[in-house]
């Protein structure tokens, strides 16, 4: 049963209380599958996303665990890094890696993209992977990586093309890598992720694993902290 908590608009919802599935070499949470993609097959508990934004998941690789090889096509495919490391395959920047808290961004556009995301070792890691459906369609396929510094926030998908170095969108995602103390604002409108640390937000208790939205205020880590914001440009 999935279960959100309300403080007047504020919303969360609990990644554990959502089933725990899987494929291939991962286990996962599924929080974001927007009706507009995923329809009647969406997950139950799952909430829609907000702009081009459609699907989140928290995912934990076996050791030594794959996704396989497999394409997409005319989506933008966000991973980013919360424990461990992975090797990445495919048919951008192949043979590349990503360490904790590294971003790495594919455009599939028209002509698409092939990949296989690889844990080399044997332990368990963790990466998180969105989904934003393009403005445009025909668009070639690219590739961007990205490191977010701890005490500062960094756009890593979407905005102006003056401010990103990723992508230029409406839709945006940013990661606030805060340190004890620091603060960061919630996007208007739009969805907050902690994927690792706890943090507080107008006196509520924001812990690992929790999808905030219809929040206002400042959020503030208890501890250090990586969220990720998810807004529109307005």
């Amino acid at each position: 049963m999935t279960s959100a908590a309300n403080t007047a608009q504020l919303e969360i919802l609990h990644r554990d209380d959502l089933h725990e599935g899987g494929f291939a070499g991962l286990r996962e949470h599924r929080l974001v599958m927007d009706r507009r993609a995923w329809g009647l097959h969406a997950g139950p508990g799952t909430w829609n996303g907000v702009g081009n934004f459609i699907y989140l998941a928290d995912a934990r690789f076996n050791p030594k665990g794959d996704t396989r090889l497999h394409p997409h096509h005319e989506i933008d495919v966000i991973s980013i890094m919360v424990d461990g490391r992975i090797h990445h395959e495919g048919s951008l920047e192949h043979g590349g890696a990503l360490e904790a808290f590294d971003v790495q961004v594919q455009r599939a556009g028209g002509e698409g993209f092939t990949h296989n995301e690889v844990n080399p070792d044997e332990t368990r890691n963790r990466m998180l992977q969105l989904w934003v459906l393009p403005e445009e369609e025909g668009q070639p396929a690219g590739y961007k990586k990205l490191t977010p510094a701890w005490g500062g926030i960094t756009r890593v998908y979407g905005g102006n093309a003056a401010e990103t170095g990723s992508f230029p969108a409406r839709t945006f995602i940013d990661v606030a890598m805060l340190k004890a103390g620091q603060q960061a604002a919630p996007p208007p409108g739009g969805l907050v992720y902690m994927s690792k640390g706890k943090a507080r937000l107008n006196g509520n208790a924001l812990n690992e694993g929790d999808l905030i939205r219809g929040a206002a205020g400042t959020i503030t880590a208890d501890a250090d902290s990586q969220i990720v914001l998810v807004g529109e440009l307005t």
